[in-house]
């Protein structure tokens, strides 16, 4: 753990921590009713759009999922603007018309979560394809579920990528579940990651829930795609805490297997157990970050709620025609 100086660890623990009080008071909001449309949370996934965002700069690109609230926050979007985002105001990423679903960025290399399963396969392979007709030392990421692996999308993104040899990783956030499906009744392998050999590229499971082991994993990944040899895959084993939407029954699991996952393998609460018997970081630093980022979650809040509308004026401006 020398590797991991000051700095980083505040970076890894500041974005876990922050994404997850953002979650907490979308949910809160969303189920007092002033938050339109359908609403995924990321609580318990946290560390690996952390571990991953954390080794990327603006210049990167990253396609998201329906569940993109975390991989915004993580990549560097504007925590204020994500808020309204959500609530659907103007002042928002995407002057309010995108929502929880289909949050973009472009400023900070955001390209998008969508709404459609299996959506950010080829848009992140075509960035990718752009970076090298580009010949830029960048590279283009996809995060996606287990449910996802079962399109189409992803095995031409997949098989397409490895022809090309493009500079583009493969994130799969395997939560165990596809809506309300458990991916062993779907899924023909027992690691998803396996299908990466069907286009010859080259593969890591790590665990999800563990950002220092998303981080290094990550790094390696990083350094294998940006030294010139096509795609990476990486599986990242974790757990969907919440219900695929807020307001899911769950009627297809119990609380004791979810509370007992929560319990023993939650993401920030391991990372605050390892930095504090390791003595790498005090109880006063994290709790000095924990503060900085309920006030900015605070802030974000006001910002959404004080923040008007689109007009219905507005509803076709933005469009590419």
């Amino acid at each position: 753990m020398e590797k991991y100086n000051k700095e980083l660890l505040k970076t890894l623990y500041y974005k876990m921590f922050k994404i997850r009080k953002f979650e907490e008071t979308v949910e809160r909001y969303f189920l007092d009713g002033e938050i339109p449309g359908f609403v995924h949370l990321y609580i318990g996934e946290e560390a690996i759009a952390s571990g991953v965002c954390t080794c990327l700069s603006d210049q990167d690109y990253i396609a998201s999922t329906h569940r993109g609230h975390g991989h915004t926050i993580a990549k560097g979007a504007d925590l204020n603007r994500v808020m309204a985002e959500v609530f659907g105001r103007k002042t928002g990423c995407c002057r309010g018309k995108g929502g929880s679903m289909h949050i973009a960025d472009f400023s900070v290399g955001m390209l998008g979560a969508n709404g459609v399963v299996g959506g950010g396969f080829n848009l992140a392979v075509g960035a990718a394809l752009a970076i090298k007709k580009q010949k830029r030392d960048n590279v283009s990421v996809v995060f996606f579920g287990d449910g996802a692996s079962n399109r189409g999308t992803f095995h031409e993104a997949l098989n397409l990528a490895s022809v090309w040899k493009l500079p583009v990783i493969f994130v799969c956030e395997n939560n165990q579940w596809a809506s309300t499906t458990p991916y062993r009744t779907t899924t023909s392998v027992d690691n998803i990651s396996a299908r990466a050999a069907g286009y010859s590229m080259k593969s890591k499971i790590a665990d999800g829930n563990d950002v220092f082991d998303v981080y290094e994993s990550f790094k390696e990944a990083l350094e294998y795609v940006k030294s010139g040899n096509g795609p990476f895959f990486l599986e990242a084993k974790t757990y969907r805490i919440k219900g695929h939407f807020v307001g899911d029954p769950e009627l297809y699991r119990t609380k004791e297997e979810v509370n007992t996952v929560y319990e023993e393998n939650n993401p920030i609460t391991r990372f605050e157990n390892k930095v504090l018997s390791d003595n790498l970081m005090s109880g006063a630093e994290l709790e000095e970050i924990k503060n900085k980022v309920k006030n900015e979650v605070k802030e974000a809040l006001e910002f959404a709620q004080n923040s008007e509308f689109p007009d219905p004026s507005e509803i076709f401006d933005d469009l590419y025609v």
